[in-house]
């Protein structure tokens, strides 16, 4: 379980956060906006109404408590740019800040921000799923409710072939492929035997439900 910490409930902050409370992180949202907070504050860990381009208001939520820190305004770029500058400043760990264009992604690298995402391109769920989850690396949906997506090799299935471990009966997923660093193995055989190596990831097929009891 993640700490989250989201300023700005726009659309996409909004999705952001209830998709990581559905992951099972907790999360706090941040807005000056009353009205946008009252309407979240049940769905999240907890909420607050405050201007979070003031220092102080950042410093009264223990910034360095969090694991990641959003900053999802999308209708102030200078509130953006003060508020990733601010963030780092107080020591938080990992800031992901949102951009509209490639030069507003330049200049919040250069405050600090540790990556950026474009709302147009980057869904928020995608945003959650990929950074809120210590068993998926990357993933795509292919349907509402079927995706693919690249894991580690689960701990219990090392030393295992893929026939011993009956990985679509036991657990609904199919994998496509097996990938070390750029190489990629499609539709490996049954006889495939997991290593513990790091740099082994699986390509599968499957729910997002079944994929989250990979351990």
């Amino acid at each position: 379980m993640k700490s989250i910490l989201i300023i700005g409930l726009g659309s996409y902050g909004k999705y952001a956060a209830l998709k990581y409370m559905q992951l099972g992180h907790d999360v706090m949202v941040v807005d000056e906006d009353e009205e946008k907070v009252t309407e979240i504050a049940s769905r999240v860990t907890s909420a607050q109404i405050g201007d979070c381009t003031r220092e102080e208001v950042l410093r009264s939520l223990s910034i360095n408590s969090y694991d990641i820190c959003i900053v999802s305004i999308g209708d102030n770029f200078q509130a953006s740019l003060e508020i990733t500058s601010l963030l780092k400043e107080l020591g938080a760990s990992c800031v992901i800040s949102m951009a509209s264009k490639d030069n507003q992604a330049k200049f919040l690298l250069k405050v600090g921000a540790d990556s950026v995402v474009y709302p147009n391109k980057d869904s928020a769920e995608h945003l959650a799923m990929r950074t809120g989850s210590r068993n998926v690396f990357e993933f795509f949906n292919l349907t509402s409710e079927v995706s693919i997506y690249e894991i580690p090799i689960p701990s219990k299935w090392i030393g295992k072939s893929i026939q011993e471990v009956d990985v679509r009966n036991k657990y609904g997923i199919s994998i496509l492929a097996i990938k070390v660093g750029n190489n990629i193995t499609e539709v490996p055989n049954a006889d495939y035997t997991f290593v513990d190596d790091e740099n082994e990831h699986l390509i599968v097929m499957g729910k997002e439900k079944d994929i989250y009891k990979l351990k």
